[in-house]
This record gives structure tokens, sequence and C-alpha cells, in this order.
């Protein structure tokens, strides 16, 4: 896949663990560095899904259109796809999640 990020502070905590550390401590700046490797690695969304230990599921009311990948036990990774083949991705933001 084709990786996109919506701001450079994404773009740099991805290639900058120590930001990544500092942004979202340890658990979370490796898992999202660990999520990125992985969205490079994918083909398609289906390699995504096939891959259960990222709970990747879309999301719905303001958010339809974006996915929700688990960070942690509360932060997720919200990403979104920038064309119609679903292969170029686009990381959106990290967020906490406190379940709905």
């Amino acid at each position: 896949m084709q990786v996109q990020f919506a701001v450079k502070k994404l773009e740099r905590c991805y290639r900058e663990l120590a930001l990544a550390r500092r942004e979202w401590g340890e658990r979370v700046a490796r898992a999202y560095v660990q999520r990125i490797n992985t969205l490079y690695a994918a083909k398609d969304i289906r390699d995504l899904f096939a891959l259960r230990a990222l709970d990747m599921h879309p999301l719905k009311g303001d958010r339809k259109g974006q996915y929700a990948i688990r960070l942690g036990d509360r932060e997720r990774l919200i990403v979104a796809f920038a064309d119609a083949e679903l292969i170029v991705v686009r990381i959106e933001e990290v967020s906490q999640h406190y379940g709905d």
C-alpha cells in the first residue's frame, strides 16, 4: 500500500520514535510505528482485515468512510482510503477511544 499522512507531525512521529514516545508514550509509539509498517507491507484493504490483531473496523456517524486500527487498550489509529482501489491509505490521527 501507499501511505500518506494528514499532517506532517504524524509522519515525523513515524520516522522519529523519540517524538512518538513523547507524544503518546512508549507502548503506543511502538504500536504506531509497527502499524504503519504493516500498512506499507499490505497489498490492499483485504490484507488488513485478514490481520485480526489490528482489529480494523469501519467507523460510523461523522467518521463514516474512515477505519480504526487498535494501537492500545484505548488508543486507535484512524485511517481513510484516498483512492477507489483502496490501496492508498491516509493516516488521519491517533485518538483515545473510550467505548460507546
